[in-house]
């Protein structure tokens, strides 16, 4: 960062390279997927800071791709997507195989087999949709090698066609503008004729689950709508909660 930083800077590029100079002129042993050491600045871990600190004020500094193996620190007021635990719930029946909870083997993949037997991105978009892929990696221009949990494809009462391009979250991983970036770059890249709609998904709990929605307005992205679902076992789901439901306006 400091080797390519001046004042004032909001972008600052490097390339993956410069990991292993850095390494050898520190005399340290760099990791052997230096892509990852790369992905966990970008979701998992808090950047130093002393490169924190160089944000302005209301800002934080996000990691874009910019080609392969090319990267670029830029400015940006909401980096991460950040659950409201203020938010109402919505209870659902869980679909989820018994089988399935069984073997998950790890909370993003618990996450996105919940998705997919409670149909909840059909409930949360309000589209018939259908599973089309899951872990889609392709290259896209300007941004090199990218990847998304799950594409959906979905088709409205109007026959109107969608993509859904899926970002699941687990445990510590935090969800990140930039992904839903490289969703909309796929979008672009893969599905150009289909009205793109791109999905984040976060455990809140085991069996809690936040679902957001992306529109670009203006050139920028925005969240549109935060729902939350809790999946509970049929009798859990009361009459007086379906007369709640049925009493929401169809905007909350």
């Amino acid at each position: 960062f400091f080797s390519h930083y001046t004042d004032g800077s909001r972008e600052v590029s490097f390339e993956r390279d410069e990991f292993v100079r850095a390494a050898q002129d520190l005399g340290i042993a760099l990791p052997k997927n230096v892509g990852d050491l790369i992905y966990s600045f970008r979701y998992r871990t808090a950047l130093p800071q002393s490169i924190s600190d160089r944000a302005p004020a209301g800002e934080a500094w996000i990691i874009r791709s910019v080609g392969r193996g090319s990267y670029t620190f830029a400015t940006t007021a909401n980096p991460t997507i950040t659950p409201n635990l203020m938010a109402v719930e919505t209870k659902i029946p869980d679909a989820t195989p018994g089988v399935i909870s069984m073997y998950a083997l790890s909370d993003e993949q618990a996450l996105l087999a919940r998705l997919r037997y409670n149909r909840l991105i059909d409930i949360f978009t309000g589209v018939t949709c259908y599973s089309l892929q899951n872990h889609l990696r392709t290259s896209v221009p300007n941004m090199g090698q990218v990847e998304t949990d799950e594409v959906y494809i979905g088709i409205d009462k109007r026959g109107v066609h969608y993509v859904f391009p899926i970002q699941a979250k687990g445990g510590s991983d935090r969800l990140s503008i930039v992904q839903i970036e490289q969703d909309v770059a796929i979008c672009a890249a893969k599905f150009p004729a289909l009205l793109c709609r791109p999905v984040a998904a976060q455990f809140i709990g085991s069996d809690l689950i936040a679902l957001f929605s992306f529109q670009e307005q203006n050139g920028t992205l925005e969240m549109t709508i935060e729902r939350h679902y809790r999946l509970v076992p049929p009798e859990a789901l009361m009459s007086a909660d379906l007369q709640d439901y049925s009493s929401r306006s169809m905007d909350e």
